[in-house]
């Protein structure tokens, strides 16, 4: 398996497929997207010409990726002589099976082949594969052209060569690749949103509070956690007085899971589509995407300030 990433085929031309493409493409790669939808020249030009942008604000080259990124007829051909493979295609097991198998089969013999499957442990979906030691998860934060950390989740097969090479991919695309030491469905980061979604849904179906009003969680927890994880925060906040004090209490709290009754359901959707109703999707998109880069670039001042001193 080569330590040297030229070609990239990306398989599956939805939002995450889209801006892997673009992340790719201005880190001087060629990559080679495959997708059935109608529509994919167009979704691809419309992608790069949004994510333009937020590449150009991280220092990356927004003029040459156009050149870079060619669509590919079928998986046959965008995998004919690529690198790396990123899958991107539907959460369905019986999908990644296939699609695997046959990546397996038609990619070139040092090709990684990864996966952005958002719950699906690799090893669920490699069992009849014989060559899997190439396979593995490289889970993004949704966009991944924005949000740095990359879950690298290793399946029962995959070699310990080719979770380097994914390390090494990624961080050479600009990315924070963390590696898992087991499989668990969801991976980390989800199984956090999940987690914190739940009890937000609750709180609003129990009428505690309104989504506008919870979604200012952005004042303190997204704050907080912008700067450090929970551990971290746990730490400085005395984390050995926290877990034997305070933690007890916390465990005493209500943290019963929202209603899943249909009725109770479409009044939580129909209460956050309310909230919001008034701004436009695409506005609102572009105000978030605004804030992760200015977070983006002030976390890294920061971090620059703290080497050169």
């Amino acid at each position: 398996m080569t330590d040297q990433f030229r070609t990239v085929a990306v398989i599956g031309a939805g939002t995450i497929g889209l801006s892997w493409t673009a992340l790719f493409a201005a880190h001087g790669l060629t990559v080679r997207v495959s997708d059935p939808r109608p529509d994919l020249a167009e979704a691809t030009a419309e992608a790069l010409a949004v994510f333009g942008p937020h590449l150009a604000a991280q220092g990356l080259d927004t003029d040459g990726p156009t050149d870079r990124v060619h669509l590919a007829a079928d998986i046959t051909e965008a995998v004919r002589d690529a690198d790396v493979v990123q899958e991107n295609g539907p959460e369905r097991v019986e999908f990644k099976k296939e699609l695997f198998a046959r990546l397996v089969r038609e990619a070139p013999g040092h090709a990684l082949l990864l996966s952005s499957s958002l719950a699906i442990p690799s090893s669920v979906f490699t069992t009849e594969i014989e060559d899997a030691g190439r396979i593995l998860i490289g889970h993004p934060c949704n966009p991944p052209h924005l949000l740095p950390l990359v879950e690298v989740a290793p399946g029962e097969h995959t070699t310990a060569e080719a979770v380097q090479c994914a390390v090494a991919l990624y961080t050479s695309v600009g990315r924070t690749p963390v590696v898992e030491r087991q499989e668990v469905p969801g991976f980390v980061g989800n199984r956090l949103q999940n987690a914190l979604n739940r009890q937000a849904v609750h709180l609003v179906q129990q009428g505690v509070i309104t989504p506008e009003d919870l979604d200012t969680v952005t004042h303190s927890l997204g704050i907080r956690h912008a700067a450090v994880g929970p551990f971290l925060g746990g730490h400085l906040g005395g984390y050995r007085h926290i877990a034997e004090h305070i933690g007890s209490t916390m465990q005493q709290l209500d943290l019963d899971e929202p209603s899943q009754d249909p009725q109770d359901r479409e009044r939580v959707i129909r209460a956050v589509e309310k909230a919001y109703a008034a701004t436009p999707y695409a506005d609102l998109a572009e105000a978030r995407d605004r804030a992760q880069l200015a977070v983006l670039s002030a976390l890294a001042d920061v971090r620059r300030n703290q080497k050169e001193n």
